[in-house]
């Protein structure tokens, strides 16, 4: 019997289908420090020249003031996307006068936590909002761990395609094709949930981080030398329990088997008080610390590997987006900034990303049960913490099985939907960029978190000293290919534009800040419509 994925790629395959592939959207946003020529946190704020942090689409900051965030616009082609992003660092360069941008997702040796300083984005309600916010992550989770950067890869298919599923599938409900297209959606999400161990073996590149990170918290990983601490079969530390994690969001399991059940979820984090937060109280001394008490702040707070996304409208939060208008695309968040890439990310890591998620959205994915979850959850932590350790197994649900062969197991069974987007192309490029990843399964050396450690030991063992000379290289190559005239001008007018609109939203008349928080949180109210099979 053919399986669902079988038939769905043959339905694709099909020459009136095959137009609905080439559809479809990628973006990236890239998360890095900027650090002064000894690798130490810059202490300048954020470059006007660059623009307006509150307002621009393309130039931004994270959490720290010195944490950037490029975010290119949304492209067909991944490597369209990746010219823009080489374009907006090009940019940048051109404004950083001598500081460097950090090649690594953990961050340098950092100072004591009250000279870390939180972005600020001007005096306006909404750039007050953000600020608090982010007052808030340092309250609950310290401010070296929002200085952590990643990859972010945002990925739609076109609507049009889900339609053509939709069409040609019997289903035991019938949706409307906003509805189809976002229980879709979770169904690509629950596939990750249960292969996204895969990613972080192939492209985790965080095995090592800087002493002084962990700020005396209790670990179990290994010095490498002075500056240095690490785990010698680790992937991604960043991932682990060592990166994003508190107590708070241990207990949040959004439920990804329908959109009404995650949007429940999502929306009693953003209500249900959390006796610790509670005690600290959102003001001290008549300022405001934290937005509220309760799990969430806002429901970006939590740190999850992929979310289910819409683009949300002015002063509209994406509970409402997803409630109101469905789900328009996911964003993969677990992906570590590759060192060895000046812009963090490769062509070809995009190519194996689109054909593993295009796998995701077409394969079978059956809702997940609790104890299901904890599995999958239990094969990415050991994967980030130990994932090129010989003999390491996971559980594939049936039985524990070595994690290179189960990876080249997976990689199979993408291989034809890597073969059917090459064939639109008319090359090889997704095959190849899955060949690449099938030798680093035979192969754990070429993995880029042995890659790393690699370097570390050929170079004195220092953290600080590897992720400063690649900064270095990596710097040399942007201000050795300045933008153009063109693209100069094209930056010049968006941060114009972006400074005059933060300047008008400062001089429009202010409701009262405590009111606007007021408002703010109000704006949450999603129902449940149906409950999840």
């Amino acid at each position: 019997m053919p399986t669902l994925l079988t038939r769905r790629l043959a339905l694709l395959a099909d020459e009136k289908h095959r137009g609905v592939l080439a559809g479809g959207l990628r973006g990236i946003e890239r998360e890095t420090l900027r650090v002064d020529r000894a690798g130490h946190l810059a202490r300048t704020p954020h470059p006007v020249a660059m623009g307006s942090a509150l307002t621009h689409p393309q130039i931004t900051t994270d959490y720290a003031e010195t944490l950037l965030e490029f975010i290119t616009p949304a492209e067909k082609d991944i490597a369209d996307t990746i010219a823009k992003l080489d374009g907006i660092h090009r940019y940048a360069y051109s404004k950083l006068g001598d500081e460097l941008l950090w090649s690594q997702s953990m961050p340098c040796q950092l100072p004591a936590e009250e000279e870390i300083e939180i972005a600020w984005y001007g005096t306006s309600n909404l750039g007050t909002l953000k600020h608090v916010y982010r007052r808030g992550l340092a309250l609950r989770y310290g401010k070296a761990m929002q200085c952590i950067a990643g990859i972010h890869y945002n990925y739609s298919l076109d609507e049009r395609l889900w339609r053509v599923l939709a069409e040609n599938e019997v289903s035991g409900k019938r949706l409307t094709p906003r509805s189809f297209q976002s229980e879709a959606y979770l169904a690509t999400i629950r596939n990750f949930r249960r292969y996204s161990w895969l990613l972080m073996y192939l492209f985790g590149a965080s095995p090592v981080l800087s002493s002084g990170f962990l700020r005396g918290r209790p670990h179990k990983l290994e010095t490498l030398s002075d500056d240095t601490l690490y785990l010698p079969y680790a992937t991604s530390l960043r991932m682990s329990d060592l990166g994003y994690q508190n107590d708070a969001q241990s207990g949040l399991r959004p439920h990804e088997n329908c959109l009404d059940s995650y949007v429940a979820a999502m929306t009693k984090a953003v209500n249900q008080p959390y006796e610790p937060y509670a005690k600290l109280g959102t003001k001290r001394d008549g300022e405001w610390i934290q937005l509220s008490t309760n799990v969430l702040q806002i429901e970006n707070e939590y740190y999850s590997t992929i979310r289910p996304k819409r683009v949300i409208q002015t002063g509209e939060r994406p509970i409402q987006a997803l409630c109101s208008r469905g789900v328009q695309y996911i964003e993969v968040r677990c992906m570590d900034v590759d060192p060895f890439e000046p812009v963090g990310v490769s062509v070809a890591t995009g190519r194996f990303l689109d054909a593993f998620l295009l796998f995701c959205a077409l394969e079978e994915s059956p809702t997940i049960t609790p104890e299901q979850g904890a599995v999958y959850t239990e094969n990415f932590a050991r994967t980030v913490k130990e994932g090129r350790r010989p003999g390491l197994t996971l559980n594939n649900g049936d039985a524990e099985v070595a994690l290179p062969v189960w990876g080249a197991e997976l990689l199979e069974r993408i291989r034809p939907v890597a073969a059917l987007l090459d064939s639109l192309r008319g090359d090889t490029a997704h095959g190849d960029a899955l060949a690449a990843q099938a030798a680093k399964l035979a192969d754990p050396e070429l993995t880029p978190s042995a890659k790393v450690l690699a370097a570390l030991r050929a170079n004195g063992k220092s953290f600080g000293a590897f992720a400063l000379a690649q900064s270095e290289k990596h710097a040399a190559y942007f201000r050795s290919h300045p933008p153009t005239a063109e693209e100069t001008a094209y930056f010049d007018n968006l941060a114009g534009v972006s400074l005059a609109e933060q300047a008008e939203m400062e001089a429009a008349p202010q409701t009262n800040f405590d009111d606007y928080v007021a408002a703010y949180r109000a704006s949450n109210l999603c129902q449940s419509r149906q409950d999840c099979d």
